[in-house]
């Protein structure tokens, strides 16, 4: 029985990868994200007003070094990060093109593209479909137009769309495991490429190649320029590289440590503490009202509102306004959404 299942965790062939391993690999980019976006977290809660913009914009940030990175291995190395990580490199129609030459510009734009910019794109869609769950339960239906009609299937279809690309993905790894196909996942399917292993040409090749060309004085203006914009473009890919490299296992740490299994006691270590209450809102003159007064609009609160980032309450229309505009609480700046919003019901309403 063992030698009739040992094929299942082997490769069919010499030069294809394990499942094992285009799944690690595939486990190790996806743990590089979250601890990044935990670290600019903890940046803008400790200075909302000179980190703050590095929380908003995390995803554009996030995306634009990615996609420095992805090229740098893939035209160096013929791989992305994870998968020169893990001595792999990918493949083309030319297989005896050796890894130092990259890939062949028609495949290295479609792994480009389908490394950085679709999980980009998705975890957009994942907030306007989370912001539209969070909208439709504060909201009343109203006369739509045929735009938002539209827009409101397309939010309806969204789940499903992923639960079918999820079952394409199990799919293609099963018949990977199975060997009837040479690709683990469909993104690299359309990427028209698959995995295999450096060879010690490749290494060789890899270890000797020159890091670039010195800058002569025969070359006209436009080629320095473009010459030392790419250098600076490698330096900064290499520098994340080597970061990444060196902190790779403790990568792996933060992504078990943030799962879903320890997010209770995440939340319980690393909750806010409830500010103060402002001097700025006691009415000496009106001692009844002074503890019902909005901090944004400083009249009597209407359908009050907690947030729970910073603790404080708010009328529902301000508060809700001021979020969805600026994404944090408007007395502490602390990073706040729209699901932080909690409506508070009293026993006389």
């Amino acid at each position: 029985m063992a030698e009739r299942g040992a094929h299942l965790t082997t490769a069919a062939a010499e030069d294809r990868p394990s499942i094992f391993e285009v799944l690690a690999q595939d486990s190790l980019m996806s743990a590089v994200k979250p601890a990044l976006q935990h670290a600019i977290k903890t940046l803008a809660e400790s200075n909302p007003a000179r980190y703050g913009i590095l929380w908003r914009n995390f995803d554009e940030i996030y995306v634009v070094l990615d996609l420095l990175l992805q090229h740098h291995f893939l035209s160096r190395t013929s791989a992305s990060f994870s998968e020169n990580f893990y001595g792999l490199k990918r493949v083309g129609p030319d297989s005896a093109r050796p890894a130092h030459r990259g890939l062949p510009r028609k495949q290295h734009l479609r792994s480009l593209l389908l490394l950085a910019l679709l999980p980009y794109l998705r975890a957009k869609l994942e907030k306007v479909f989370a912001r539209q769950r969070d909208e439709d339960d504060f909201s009343i239906r109203l006369p739509q137009s045929l735009a938002q009609k539209m827009y409101r299937a397309f939010l309806a279809a969204y789940p499903y769309a992923c639960m079918a690309w999820e079952g394409w993905t199990f799919c293609h790894q099963l018949l990977y495991i199975f060997g009837k196909t040479r690709t683990h996942s469909p993104l690299l399917w359309l990427a028209g490429v698959k995995l295999s292993y450096l060879t010690a040409h490749d290494i060789r090749s890899l270890d000797l190649k020159p890091s670039g060309p010195a800058l002569s004085p025969s070359q006209s203006v436009g080629e320095k320029v473009r010459q030392a914009l790419s250098t600076v473009v490698g330096g900064v890919a290499v520098s994340l590289s080597t970061g990444l490299s060196l902190g790779v296992f403790f990568l792996q740490f933060l992504e078990w440590w943030y799962s879903a299994d320890n997010q209770s006691t995440i939340k319980s270590l690393t909750s806010l503490p409830t500010p103060p209450p402002p001097v700025h809102l006691v009415d000496r003159d009106d001692s009844l009202l002074c503890g019902k007064v909005c901090p944004v609009c400083r009249r009597v609160r209407a359908n009050d509102t907690a947030l729970a980032t910073s603790g404080y309450v708010f009328c529902y229309r301000c508060i809700y306004t001021y979020v969805k505009a600026n994404h944090r609480c408007p007395l502490t700046g602390y990073p706040s959404e729209l699901q932080h919003l909690i409506k508070i019901y009293s026993p006389e309403g």
